[in-house]
């Protein structure tokens, strides 16, 4: 038998009834085996410390090139040579978990932890980022090479690509703690600058959009835009919110840990308004139901409100505003008005302060009043 050559190799006609086994003639234990259907298979036999006779495949022709398959092949006995066992320790990697066992440890070990908005988020990741580049890779053997290409590849939307490593960061920390790996190959990565929406609604807007939400009264979805104005909340924290949290008499909303972003329990006062939206709501909410905003479905909060609000956003003539822009609206009305920015975390929630600070430029509203209040003193008492 030859030396195995490309043309050699492609040369062989496969045996229709069964399988061809073929030497190399330089390299001894180097084969390759050619199947009925014509797929070549390159491989090596040898015997183990224990004389047990393995075969090990290396990779299919037109995969592998032959010569790279004559590496490998010499790589491969060369370790037998050695006293290793190059088939025990493939079955031994087939054995490590591959990042898909980690998502599936991460969602069922760590998702209950988490809001289910957010865990919706890192569905999502999971499935149309992280599982599609790494799905099947071994958790031990994911370099930080490899998290830098994602990264990169997701650069145009630099939101998306920090939240992903951020997920792989806290997916690897988990992998630390169980033993599948010994570091953190998303450490240090430098994340992509982030542009904040400063989307908010001025004094016109926000008059326009309390007209047309008077209009629909007689639906329950105007009474949540109205409470997400009123109060800042988060979406979330107002249709998840039932009545026992509410003391509309001392005025107070105590939020359940379970609905706040940060876990805690929160106790937010009411103002006179929100409180009158409240009564009203009550009345109109059926007897028995817990929920404030209930849903059509007895016994579930309301949740589909965006298409309404799509509808509103039409009839206010409002454009380029989310519903958590209402949210944004509260804090920045807040600030400008005077309060202080650690005033308008606490009434957000916030628990650090660099959170409230993108609203730090507004706080300048009441100097910026104060001087130009003395600057027309002075020029009136220089004009005479």
């Amino acid at each position: 038998m030859p030396k195995f050559t490309k043309r050699f190799v492609e040369a062989i006609i496969p045996d229709s009834e069964k399988a061809l086994k073929l030497w190399d003639a330089e390299l001894k234990g180097f084969g390759l085996i050619v199947l009925p259907s014509g797929r070549r298979t390159y491989c090596i036999e040898y015997r183990n410390a224990d004389r047990i006779k393995k075969r090990l495949k290396l990779g299919v022709h037109g995969t592998i090139t032959t010569e790279e398959a004559r590496d490998l092949a010499k790589k491969r006995l060369g370790q037998v040579a050695h006293g290793e066992d190059p088939t025990e320790q493939r079955k031994q990697v087939n054995l490590l978990p591959t990042m898909k066992d980690l998502a599936i440890n991460y969602i069922e070990r760590h998702g209950y932890k988490k809001r289910p908005k957010s865990l919706q988020g890192d569905l999502g990741l999971l499935k149309n980022v992280i599982l599609p580049s790494l799905g099947n890779m071994r958790v031990s053997h994911v370099t930080r090479r490899d998290i830098e290409l994602l990264h990169k590849n997701l650069q145009s939307t630099p939101y998306k690509a920090n939240h992903s490593l951020a997920l792989l960061s806290k997916m690897f920390n988990l992998a630390i703690s169980w033993e599948w790996r010994d570091s953190n190959p998303v450490a240090n990565i430098p994340r992509y600058q982030e542009e904040k929406r400063d989307r908010w609604l001025n004094e016109e807007e926000l008059n326009q959009l309390w007209e047309v939400l008077e209009r629909h009264s007689e639906r329950m979805t105007a009474y949540v835009f109205k409470f997400l104005l009123l109060t800042g909340a988060r979406k979330g924290e107002a249709l998840g919110a039932t009545w026992d949290q509410f003391d509309l008499e001392k005025g107070v909303w105590t939020k359940p840990s379970h609905l706040t972003k940060q876990k805690k329990k929160e106790h937010l006062p009411l103002s006179e308004k929100t409180i009158e939206i409240l009564q009203i709501v009550k009345k109109r909410t059926p007897k028995g139901s817990i929920y404030v905003f209930p849903g059509h479905i007895q016994g579930k909060p309301l949740k589909e409100i965006k298409t309404f609000w799509k509808t509103v956003l039409k009839e206010s003539k409002l454009e380029n505003v989310r519903i958590h822009d209402l949210r944004h609206t509260h804090a920045a009305h807040l600030v400008s008005s005077g309060l202080s920015l650690p005033i308008v975390g606490k009434l957000l929630g916030h628990t650090q302060a660099s959170t409230t600070q993108r609203y730090a430029h507004l706080a300048d509203e009441p100097l910026r009043q104060a001087v130009e209040f003395f600057g027309s003193k002075v020029e009136k008492l220089t004009s005479k």
